[in-house]
This record gives structure tokens, C-alpha cells and sequence, in this order.
């Protein structure tokens, strides 16, 4: 009915003036704050991942072809969309993804300074740790016969690796208060293997967790079910795949990864049936099995609205 090409600032206009309708957008950066601004305008909002727009673009990439597309994929019934998050929940991801930031940065650093001492014979033990400890050390140490310049750098470079371990303290804080005032991330730190950091970025991530039908469509949104590559009906699954969030994903996983740790330690305290999975398959399979037992029990917390109960299964049993 109408094909309109509107500057950025033009759009909100442009939709004040039309009735209430279905507007379908891909989900891309910025497409959640466009979201929040014309569902205040009473228009209904559709976030479609790209890759689910690709196969109905007809011809040649344009941004004729593009609109054309995200219009036919909105209105097809079985189309999965994407969860509009508001400003507080991006709020949250954008502390994680900073802090994640940061951390890599700390890492990369860390390793800079072992390898510039390490072509000066000075081996330093691994850890970031061993190196804000030792550095001073190797510093004011004469007879090791490092360079005075190198001997500068080192002493700015581990400067610089202080600040970046404050930094990462500081937005831990802040992500730590956000979840001592959140009663839902609470309830979810109470499940084995998740802490403050996994489950504010749950809670932030995931929303409304009535969005999702069942507990397994939340586990396939973060990729912990296997891919399948079946036909002719006999199906075939494969490991886990790189799609979805990897940062929820990685949290989850490496917080069973501890569970596992301390179920080897304890055997008498650890679940019978990860202890089983652990006899018969490698710790990083039970590792995801357990994660994604993690990703349901956080749908059931979430959607219900109830508090983690161990061994809940055998009670209701």
C-alpha cells in the first residue's frame, strides 16, 4: 500500500500519524529503543532476527527488498521473534558486556607483560595474580640486568593492568547491587552453579520468561540442546552450536563446570544422575547436560515465579 523512504528523524513522526498497526524491524542495534518508542505510540513491535529474514528477499540486496521481506516474514504464524528488552535490562548488559570488555583487555595485558620479561629470561608463573605480585619485585631487583627502559615500561604496562583490575571491580560492584535489589536475579542464584553475574544477566536478558512456551525453548534459545540433521525419519543430533548468546551460554556452562568440580570432591552431597553422566561421558557433555538442566529450572523459576527447591522432581515424584 505504501512504499516510503523517511530519514531517521522523520520516523517517529511518520508513525505518530499512523493508526495502530503491526511493525515488523530486524533485530539490529538500536532496533530495541526503536521498539520502546513506537510501542508508546500504541504500535504493536516485532524484532525478527536477520537470518530468519534472509530466505524471503527475492532478488538483489536493497532496502526495498530488505522492507519487503521483514513485511512477509512478520506475517507468517510460525515465526519466532526476538524478546524486546526495556532500558533497565539493557542497562544491566551493558554493565556485563563492559565488564566483559575489561577482562579481556586485563588478560591480553597480563600476557603482554609475561612475554616482553620473557625475552629477558624472567619467567614469571601463570596468573594475573603471580604477576601484580612478582612485577614489583622483578622491578626493583638490580642484578637481573633488565634494561632501564624496559624496566619503565614494565612498571607503566603493570600500572595499567591495576587500573584495569579496578575497573573490572567497580562494575562488578555495581552488577552485585543490582542483584541484591533484584528479588527474581535472588532466586536464581539459588540454583547450583549459577552466581550474582550469571543470574543478572538472565534476568536482564530473558525479560519475560512467559515468552517462551516451555523450559526447552528457552535452552534451544541459548543453544544447549544438540543441532539435529535429520531426514527421511531418522534423526541424527550433533553437539551444541555456536548460534545464540555465547556470553549466557559460556556463564551457564562454566558455572556447572564448578558444580562438577565440587561434586568430584564431595560425591556424597553431588546429584546420582550427574555423578552417572560423569562415569560414562566427558565432563564437558555433562557440563552442558547440566547447564541446560540449569537453563529449564531458570524458565520454571521465572515464569512461575517460584523459589529453587533441590531435589524438587523426586518430591513431586
Amino acid at each position: 500500500m505504501l512504499r516510503k523512504q523517511l530519514k531517521r528523524g522523520r520516523v517517529v513522526a511518520f508513525f505518530a500519524d499512523l493508526p495502530t498497526c503491526l511493525v515488523g524491524m530486524e533485530a539490529c542495534g538500536g532496533a530495541h529503543d526503536w521498539a520502546r518508542r513506537l510501542e508508546k505510540l500504541g504500535h504493536k513491535m516485532k524484532l525478527i532476527a536477520p537470518q530468519f529474514v534472509k530466505p524471503y528477499v527475492k532478488t538483489n540486496k536493497n532496502d526495498a527488498a530488505d522492507a519487503e521481506a521483514i513485511c512477509e516474514a512478520v506475517s507468517r504464524p510460525n515465526m519466532r521473534f526476538a524478546p524486546i528488552k526495556d532500558a533497565e535490562q539493557q542497562g544491566v548488559l551493558a554493565l556485563h558486556r563492559a565488564r566483559l570488555g575489561f577482562v579481556k583487555a586485563r588478560a591480553a595485558q597480563a600476557n603482554q607483560i609475561r612475554g616482553l620479561l620473557a625475552e629477558f629470561g624472567i619467567v614469571l608463573p601463570q596468573g594475573i595474580g603471580n604477576i601484580t605480585k612478582c612485577l614489583p619485585t622483578i622491578l626493583e631487583d638490580g642484578e637481573n640486568e633488565l634494561p632501564g627502559v624496559v624496566r619503565q615500561l614494565a612498571a607503566r604496562v603493570g600500572d595499567h593492568l591495576k587500573e584495569l583490575g579496578r575497573r573490572v571491580g567497580e562494575l562488578e560492584d555495581q552488577i552485585q547491587r543490582w542483584h541484591r535489589e533484584g528479588e527474581a536475579s535472588r532466586r536464581l542464584a539459588q540454583i547450583p552453579g549459577i552466581g550474582p553475574m550469571t543470574a543478572t544477566a538472565l534476568v536482564a536478558a530473558i525479560g519475560d520468561a512467559e515468552q517462551f512456551k516451555n523450559a526447552r525453548q528457552l535452552a534451544a534459545w541459548l543453544r544447549l540442546v544438540p543441532r539435529q540433521h535429520s531426514s527421511g525419519g531418522k534423526p541424527m543430533l550433533l553437539g551444541i552450536s555456536k548460534r545464540g548468546d555465547a556470553y549466557l551460554r559460556t556463564l551457564l556452562i562454566h558455572g556447572a563446570r564448578s558444580v562438577i568440580r565440587i561434586a568430584e570432591r564431595k560425591a556424597e552431597d553431588a546429584q546420582h544422575w550427574l555423578m552417572q553422566l560423569i562415569g560414562r561421558r566427558h565432563k564437558n557433555v555433562a557440563a552442558v547436560a547440566l547447564a541446560n538442566k540449569n537453563a529449564r529450572i531458570v524458565w520454571a523459576l521465572l515464569a512461575q515465579g517460584r523459589n529453587y527447591q533441590s531435589g524438587h522432581a523426586l518430591l513431586a515424584a
